[in-house]
């Protein structure tokens, strides 16, 4: 069978590494997808390449940065791909419905884009037969993840979460230890960025989605993912406010977002979980870290605590000015002794590969969509608590209240 094509919804970031007219200055100078499936390409899993944006104008820049920053970087690696809408086009708000109708059935999109136009875009794809990748969260609203997820079904597609952090190999452990060490009690997690990303964000950030849909939707889904037994029931969200409006975000947009949640054994309702998750992005400047980011599960037989911002590397440079802990378990970006990119084993890559692999087995039939579920991938049927319990933060904060999650007899979830 053919490599899969995909194609790459959203040019920002994430995508590209570049924001703002030039290279981002986070931890994703020269992006993830983009540059993973370039080298997914080089690799012989991944066919032709696109990408579509809403802005044909910054193509041109955005080749420049791809051709000096990752083709030249690489062994000059292959960074062409197809784009929409055309270099003169100023603005086209649906030209993914163009880029996704040039796609042939089978085919395959990824979603980088603004948590509000996830559900339209997914929708638009699936409804044509073409698997779909989706960045976390995957939608803000319970109801549009349980269409996505009918709709997959019934058009027999495959739609994936990037929750990139089940791949993390101290994470990915800690969720097979869990299951050994006896019944959920409490979960803790913190993740926060620094405050120079609300520049990146300020077009959405506190007026189309907020931090804990952004950072929570992480520590959500690993807590999830380690429970299975267990279903969220309760709600009950704390923010707090100054710093971003301060930094020119609307007023009303949350500093950091605190969820404490409560969990209800799915066979013995008298056993109990509460968990806490706390996300901010207005962390200091010079933190030494793009991302602190930590959990503590407590069982009734065990705990585990892990801390993925300081993992024992750290590295002095005269031009930060500061200490600085690196984290190439996420995406390493040195090249390998022949001059390759060599990030195939961060577990930003896996995500992307675990999907493309995924899909060609499903379209090859070596494994069917309920196999995959059953597999424990980030799929729309595996995650729909994580949506469940952000829509829920969302709703208790505009609410100011408590808000209860419900799952019918007949497996529909609802927020009452």
């Amino acid at each position: 069978m053919a490599p899969l094509n995909v194609l790459m919804v959203g040019t920002g970031e994430y995508t590209t590494g570049f924001v703002g007219g030039g290279m981002s200055g986070s931890d994703k100078k020269v992006g993830v997808v983009g540059l993973t499936l370039f080298d997914l390409r080089r690799r012989g899993k991944v066919g032709k390449l696109s990408m579509v944006g809403t802005s044909g104008e910054k193509y041109p820049a955005i080749r420049e940065h791809l051709q000096k920053n990752i083709s030249s970087v690489y062994n000059n690696l292959d960074v062409s791909f197809d784009s929409f809408p055309s270099d003169t086009t100023t603005r086209d708000t649906v030209s993914y419905k163009t880029a996704i109708n040039a796609l042939s059935f089978g085919d395959a999109i990824t979603i980088f884009t603004p948590d509000t136009t996830h559900y339209p875009i997914a929708l638009y794809a699936i409804e044509r037969g073409i698997h779909v990748l989706i960045t976390k969260p995957a939608v803000k609203l319970l109801s549009e993840h349980q269409q996505l997820l009918r709709a997959g079904r019934k058009h027999n597609v495959f739609v994936f979460i990037e929750h990139h952090k089940r791949f993390d190999p101290a994470y990915a452990d800690a969720r097979a230890r869990a299951k050994t060490l006896g019944n959920f009690n409490y979960f803790y997690s913190y993740m926060s960025q620094p405050k120079f990303q609300l520049e990146t964000f300020k077009a959405w950030a506190g007026k189309e989605s907020d931090i804990s849909y952004y950072l929570n939707s992480h520590h959500v889904d690993i807590c999830e993912s380690m429970v299975p037994d267990y279903k969220p029931v309760k709600v009950t969200a704390s923010g707090s406010k100054g710093t971003a409006e301060d930094l020119g975000c609307v007023p009303g947009t949350e500093d950091t977002i605190s969820l404490l949640v409560e969990w209800v054994n799915r066979d013995e309702p008298a056993r109990r979980a509460t968990a806490v998750y706390t996300a901010s992005w207005t962390a200091p400047q010079k933190a030494g870290v793009h991302s602190n980011q930590y959990f503590h599960y407590l069982a009734s037989d065990g705990e585990i605590r892990v801390d993925q911002a300081k993992r024992g590397y750290d590295v002095a440079d005269d031009s930060q000015g500061q200490l600085m802990w690196y984290n190439p378990f996420y995406m390493k970006y040195t090249p390998d002794e022949e001059g390759n990119f060599n990030g195939q084993t961060g577990y930003g890559y896996i995500s992307f590969e675990k999907f493309v692999d995924a899909v060609t087995a499903f379209k090859e039939g070596r494994v069917t969509l309920d196999e995959l579920d059953k597999r424990g991938l980030p799929t729309l049927k595996n995650t729909i608590a994580t949506t469940a319990i952000l829509e829920a933060g969302r709703r208790s904060l505009d609410e100011r209240r408590g808000v209860e999650i419900l799952v019918g007899e007949n497996g529909v979830w609802d927020l009452r």
